[in-house]
């Protein structure tokens, strides 16, 4: 009987030693948990953007007079030399003195001056286009027969779609020219027009209405602004980025241009960075150095043609991209003294473990050593979670 007794009463302590243990045993830490994953990883610079005709022309009066009022809407199609932008009724002629005659025939052969400059560039922008189309060949060849890379024929075929646009510039800059030597020649000749004959202003280039700067009837003066006309199948995109962003990127880089209202993302290409900053004031009234950055588009037009000047968009510039590397979300990182660290999970427990970490965007960061493919990672970490602590999935 009084074994029986001490055999209940060992039982009896050790049910209430394993509650008691049971009781106050830590508790396990919930944490959201991660897989450590090989895969791409794309490393942006991202800003607002605008999109701008790239080449606009401000049509101003050749001769003062009194101008009808201008008819054309923001959006009409114009074709150079036959749509009629504004009618004038010159003024009265006048006596060209030594002194003023002087000048406006030094703004005639300003203007000759010019158009001869522009001529010489459109021709040296066809002879680069001719030699780019003839290396995009060879390297089209030598592509094909396994000796050239990819990368340099793309280079190539990159060179021949910006010439081509540069082609298109240089052309507008020579109609341009042609244009203020019409009116610088107008000026000289004023003296000469009868009272009365009415003079239409054309169109000196193909596109369209941007804006009316003068649109009812008025007497004007020579050189008065009144019509700003473009080509909208040029458009480019101008995005300011921090200054300490725009050393990042590089002409040629690949873009993402998103929230432009499409139902995906267009793809275009650093043209050219600005060599110089400006002061711009932010939301929060801080002084900001920015840097323009010019992109191109790479779509057709047909996928764009919605879009108009001064559209706003987002550009996300790639500055680099690998396929295949070992990466984390970076919300798993935190600082150990000077190294970053993540809390592996092994056996139910959180073990803190030192990796070196490469590029990294606001999402995932590239892990060059320290962890290995298929090994989970706390992420969110809280201050509860310590290495050793048991920690269970949320």
């Amino acid at each position: 009987m009084l074994k029986w007794r001490r055999i209940r009463l060992i039982l009896l302590v050790a049910v209430v030693a394993a509650i008691l243990v049971w009781a106050f045993r830590p508790a396990s830490v919930p944490a959201d948990f991660a897989i450590v994953e090989r895969g791409p990883l794309t490393v942006t610079v991202d800003e607002e953007g605008e999109t701008r005709v790239r080449d606009r022309y401000v049509v101003s009066a050749p001769l003062p007079g009194r101008m009808r009022r201008i008819e054309l809407e923001p959006g009409d199609r114009l074709q150079a030399g036959k749509s009629v932008l504004a009618i004038f009724e010159p003024a009265d002629p006048i006596l060209l003195d030594t002194r003023t005659r002087a000048e406006i025939e030094a703004r005639v052969r300003a203007a000759e001056a010019s158009v001869g400059g522009a001529r010489a560039e459109r021709q040296r922008v066809v002879a680069d286009l001719d030699f780019a189309r003839r290396e995009l060949e060879r390297y089209r060849t030598l592509a094909g027969e396994g000796i050239a890379s990819r990368d340099r024929l793309e280079a190539a075929e990159r060179q021949v779609r910006t010439l081509e646009g540069t082609i298109r510039s240089a052309e507008f800059g020579v109609r341009t020219a042609e244009h203020q030597l019409e009116v610088a020649r107008a000026s000289l000749v004023q003296g000469r027009v009868r009272p009365g004959t009415l003079i239409r202003l054309t169109s000196p280039v193909d596109g369209v209405v941007l804006r009316r700067l003068q649109e009812s009837e008025a007497v004007v003066g020579i050189g008065q602004p009144l019509i700003e006309i473009g080509n909208l199948a040029q458009l480019e995109i101008v995005a300011d980025f921090l200054s300490s962003a725009a050393v990042r990127v590089q002409a040629g880089q690949p873009v993402r241009v998103e929230q432009w209202g499409g139902d995906r993302p267009l793809a275009g290409r650093v043209r050219r960075i600005e060599p110089s900053g400006f002061t711009k004031i932010s939301a929060l009234g801080v002084e900001e150095q920015r840097v323009n950055v010019i992109v191109d588009l790479e779509e057709p037009r047909e996928v764009w043609q919605k879009l108009g000047d001064g559209y706003r968009v987002e550009v996300r510039v790639i500055v680099w991209q690998r396929d295949n590397v070992v990466k984390v979300p970076t919300s798993s990182l935190f600082r150990d003294a000077d190294r970053w660290a993540v809390y592996r999970v092994v056996d139910g427990k959180a073990q803190r473990q030192i990796v070196d970490v490469g590029r990294q965007n606001g999402l995932e960061a590239e892990v060059r050593s320290g962890l290995e493919p298929g090994q989970t990672i706390i992420v969110f970490p809280s201050d509860e979670i310590q290495d050793g602590v048991a920690v269970v999935r949320r």
